[in-house]
């Protein structure tokens, strides 16, 4: 894929986070987010953080959008777009990180910073030493 193709591809999905988030249930954090995950098979689910009174049962946006894309079949993914409300980059927890690394280890992050300017990371970068059987 061409480095421009790429680009475009990279700011398509984070758009779709972007309007993925404004689906958030966020009543006690207020704390919006939106993921955006890409197959192999060029497929895009969105997910949006789900959150709880009883706090450990609140779900991520990205673990949303696995577990929407894996109960259809998906299981090979390419890269994932991040965003919120913030004014700067807003990343993966750890948590997330472990899901996102079991499914695709060698995948891009994708998020996006105040000015507009997108960063992209590979899984690895953000989580170096996850956890394996």
């Amino acid at each position: 894929m061409s480095e421009k193709k790429d680009m475009e591809e990279n700011i398509f999905l984070i758009e779709k986070a972007k309007k993925a988030k404004e689906n958030s249930y966020s009543p006690y954090s207020n704390f919006k987010v939106g993921a955006a995950l890409l197959t192999e098979n060029n497929k895009i689910y969105t997910g949006c953080n789900i959150e709880n009174s009883s706090y450990g049962a609140t779900i991520c946006a990205e673990r949303t959008a696995f577990s929407k894309s894996i109960s259809d079949g998906e299981k090979k993914f390419k890269k994932i777009a991040i965003a919120s409300d913030l004014n700067d980059l807003t990343f993966p927890c750890g948590i997330c990180l472990q899901v996102i690394s079991e499914f695709m280890p060698k995948g891009k992050i994708i998020l996006q910073d105040k000015n507009g300017d997108i960063k992209i990371y590979a899984v690895s970068e953000l989580l170096p030493c996850a956890f394996k059987l």
